[in-house]
């Protein structure tokens, strides 16, 4: 079949909310930063931005969704993606979730400036969620804007789809779009704030769920809210794990934080053999997927050196080093295992799988070795 004859406008571009509607929702539609219990998203409205104009866009991407190439170039796609318009379906919200900031609990954090559009299910049958960033406020913003600039969602534009041609696995890009307003950043964290162009990037993932996102009800003692969106998550991005006709129980739990153990090791690997650092490596900043996800203060090794860091607010501890992000990983393993833990109601499975890096029993450090890297030192 030609996959061409599938390719649709924006306007016919099917939308799905079964995150939304599956899953609860915080009741309060009014936005301003708060506590949000006992729910895994909030309602939110991006901003309008009526100057945005669209920089660059994925054609790859495009089609990928199932779009017509030339809809990049049209005045909704530059306002659906600015934040500006809503085609018909979407419920655009933000999710809640927490997480370790470095090593410390930061309890609630949330999507502080994402704002996700929905769901779209593309030609070949993978789903992609819309995400922008950058469009406005959320009730997890805390005491920020939720707005970005153009000098890090270019980054964050070009790095995503880099990596994806690299064979790293990572969240995409679709299109950035300059905001035509000016956002106030102190970009050298000298004192000296100044106005910046602002801008859009919509991010495209089957799931942008992180640790975090299980933490923050297991923190709260919210096993209900757990257990639904682990069984949420499980339905729609591990159904393999499931038995026909079977229910989910504690083996499939066990299962599924084995798969996402394994996926996190390998990630590991590609992170080491390309030379790339994350920066970052909170638990709300891995992806439950094994996805590289939020490009934030990320940098590439020249000299190989396993103690450099591109994280300013990391110079000191050095804790998200080159050399020390498997060492990370396996400690925010063991953060979502704790998280995890009432669902499967033994230790041992969710401990054998942290140590063995996931299914087949093989290591993180022996993946490593095998990837040519040194994650001994520093």
């Amino acid at each position: 079949m030609n996959k061409a004859l599938d390719l649709k406008t924006l306007e016919t571009l099917e939308i799905d909310t079964s995150f939304i509607n599956t899953l609860p929702g915080d009741p309060i539609l009014e936005n301003y930063t708060r506590q949000v219990p006992k729910a895994c998203y909030s309602h939110v409205q991006p901003e309008a931005f009526p100057k945005a104009s669209l920089i660059a866009c994925s054609k790859e991407m495009t089609i990928l969704l199932g779009l017509k190439p030339e809809e990049c170039e049209s005045e909704l796609f530059t306002r659906v993606f600015s934040g500006t318009e809503l085609l018909e379906n979407m419920q655009p919200y933000s999710c809640c979730y927490g997480g370790h900031q470095f090593g410390n609990w930061a309890g609630q954090l949330g999507d502080g400036r994402a704002i996700n559009l929905g769901d779209v299910c593309a030609p070949d049958g993978q789903q992609w969620t819309l995400q922008l960033k950058g469009s406005g406020p959320t009730p997890y913003s805390r005491s920020a804007d939720g707005l970005a600039v153009l000098r890090s969602s270019v980054r964050e534009y070009l790095c995503s789809e880099a990596m994806h041609h690299l064979g790293v696995p990572t969240t995409r890009a679709l299109c950035l779009i300059a905001t035509g307003e000016s956002v106030v950043r102190d970009m050298f964290y000298d004192g000296h704030p100044k106005k910046e162009p602002g801008a859009v990037v919509c991010r495209v993932a089957p799931s942008f769920l992180r640790f975090g996102s299980y933490q923050l009800p297991a923190a709260r003692n919210d096993l209900d809210l757990l257990r639904q969106l682990a069984d949420y998550t499980i339905e729609h991005h591990f159904e393999h794990l499931i038995a026909d006709g079977g229910a989910i129980d504690a083996a499939v739990y066990s299962a599924w934080f084995e798969e996402v153990c394994s996926r996190t090791a390998t990630l590991m690997v590609d992170w080491m053999r390309v030379g790339f650092v994350h920066g970052v490596m909170n638990t709300d900043n891995l992806s439950i997927l094994g996805l590289t996800i939020d490009y934030g203060p990320y940098g590439w090794l020249e000299d190989y050196d396993p103690d450099w860091t591109p994280n300013t607010t990391d110079a000191g501890g050095r804790r998200y080093r080159f050399g020390h992000q498997p060492q990370i990983a396996h400690w925010n393993l063991v953060q979502l295992a704790n998280a995890v833990y009432p669902l499967v109601d033994a230790a041992e499975p969710l401990q054998l799988a942290v140590d063995r890096g996931g299914s087949g029993g093989v290591q993180v450090l022996e993946l490593l070795l095998r990837a040519g890297a040194d994650p001994t030192r520093g």
